[in-house]
């Protein structure tokens, strides 16, 4: 559904001017090149601007990653699912590019009102179908309607995927998908004006050796409240999200229970590698510290005390004197 898309009373125009002989192909280029003016057909009103729409094409790509993951693993098999194109259309356009037989999904997304479409092509839904279903993932698109078992199957695949829809939106609306019926005609949907806006995001999907396409209708009406969250401006703020008083505390709870070894050096000393090699115990290393200076106390590998050497019951034990200058630059 990518690219300028003409309705069919202007098909009927152009080929009826065109077969009568009052136009050519030639003269209908040229009084496009000419044309200052350029005609608005109110049936097709773009209600989105280009800034929205690549804030929807972000979400959709997101969703598209993660349909990938879950439908790999609930029919074991190679999945591949991608963005094509998204558009805004009328409705009315939409129901007449769907196939016969398709698979619709119907769902709400509350808090937002009206249903939201995801229209599955016959080879994908019945591929998918057969896969769940214990074989090879065969597409049989000649199937007239779903059994109930069938129709159940479906059912439960869908509204578990669902969970990947509402992770893709996040960022934009708390939304919570519900599944409201299962179709597979689209003459009997009846969900708006035919005329109302949507836009229409179209998922090129393979399935093992089967591809076809997933389409998602989303009506004006539903996003209408929420057309604001989709400018850049939201979408950068939104991720950046400010942390909770709740997410803070619990962050520093789990800072102050980490685990920091803490050395403290009585001195050092250079030696040769030929010393290093005939060292033997006994033997007797002159350091670069008296036993009256203050011993370094490191925490991790920064030096952060002074202390002295002692005892604590039969346990060696360090006294912290002082903290040293600069530590703190190093935190």
């Amino acid at each position: 559904m990518a690219g300028d898309v003409l309705s069919q009373s202007e098909i009927d125009a152009l080929l009826s001017a065109i077969s009568t002989g009052e136009m050519t192909a030639e003269d209908a280029k040229k009084d496009e090149e000419t044309r200052k003016v350029k005609s608005y057909d109110f049936k097709r009103a773009l209600r989105f601007s280009k800034d929205q729409i690549r804030s929807l094409t972000r979400i959709h790509e997101n969703f598209a990653r993660l349909l990938t993951t879950f439908f790999s693993a609930q029919l074991r098999n190679y999945v591949q699912i991608t963005v094509v194109s998204v558009d805004q259309i009328p409705f009315e356009e939409f129901v007449r590019s769907i196939p016969n037989m398709t698979l619709i999904n119907v769902f709400e997304v509350p808090p937002l009102d009206g249903n939201i479409l995801m229209e599955i092509h016959p080879n994908i839904a019945y591929s998918m179908m057969d896969r769940l279903m214990g074989g090879t993932g065969g597409s049989y698109s000649n199937v007239d309607n779903l059994t109930e078992i069938e129709t159940k199957i479906m059912t439960n695949l869908f509204e578990r995927s669902f969970d990947n829809l509402r992770e893709a939106w996040e960022n934009v609306a708390e939304i919570d998908p519900i599944l409201v019926e299962l179709e597979v005609n689209p003459q009997f949907l009846q969900m708006i004006s035919p005329n109302e806006t949507v836009i229409v995001i179209s998922l090129n999907t393979i399935i093992g050796d089967t591809s076809g396409m997933i389409n998602i209708c989303i009506p004006h009406v539903v996003l209408e409240p929420i057309v604001p969250n989709l400018s850049v401006r939201y979408w950068m703020q939104s991720n950046t999200k400010q942390m909770s008083d709740e997410q803070i505390r619990t962050l520093e709870g789990r800072v102050k229970q980490a685990s920091l070894p803490v050395v403290t050096e009585l001195g050092a000393t250079d030696i040769s590698v030929q010393d290093f090699l005939t060292m033997q115990i006994g033997d007797v290393l002159q350091l670069n510290q008296k036993i009256e200076d203050p011993l370094t106390i490191k925490v991790g590998t920064l030096p952060k005390f002074t202390g002295q050497a002692g005892k604590v019951g039969k346990k060696m034990a360090v006294q912290i004197l002082d903290p040293l200058k600069g530590a703190d630059e190093h935190e």
